[in-house]
Formats: structure tokens, C-alpha cells, sequence
């Protein structure tokens, strides 16, 4: 199954711990990265698991996800 991802605005760590909780929730845990040195900060989910749903779990964690086409 092809990754999904999403430009975000989760910028450090601290970021990265804020969203872990829904992330894990919605996702799973370890089926998720953010990648912090990439200028558009992508979040690369593996798995099956709807876009709505992550956006939704970033959302809520406080910060925005785009999907990547």
C-alpha cells in the first residue's frame, strides 16, 4: 500500500510529542514520521487508515495537514 502524506506545520520535538497521542490513535502507533529537516515538514503515514482521519487527529492536536499528491 502506497504511504500517505501530508505538508504539516509541526515544526520541533515539542510539536512531535503534542500530536503523538492522536496520531498513534489514528494511525497506530510507529505507522507514522514526521520528517523535520524537509522544508514543508511531511507527515508520511503507512498503513491503511483514511486522509480524513489523520488531518483530523493533526487538527485536533492543534496543528494543519495538506495532503500530498
Amino acid at each position: 500500500m502506497k504511504p500517505h502524506t501530508f505538508k504539516t506545520n509541526i515544526k520541533c520535538s515539542g510539536c512531535i510529542a503534542q500530536v503523538t497521542p492522536y496520531l498513534n490513535e489514528a494511525a497506530g502507533e510507529d505507522h507514522w514520521n514526521v520528517d523535520l529537516q524537509n522544508p514543508q515538514k511531511i507527515l508520511t503515514v503507512t498503513g491503511s487508515t483514511d486522509d480524513t482521519k489523520i488531518r483530523e487527529a493533526v487538527q485536533k492536536a492543534g496543528f494543519t495537514a495538506e495532503k500530498v499528491q
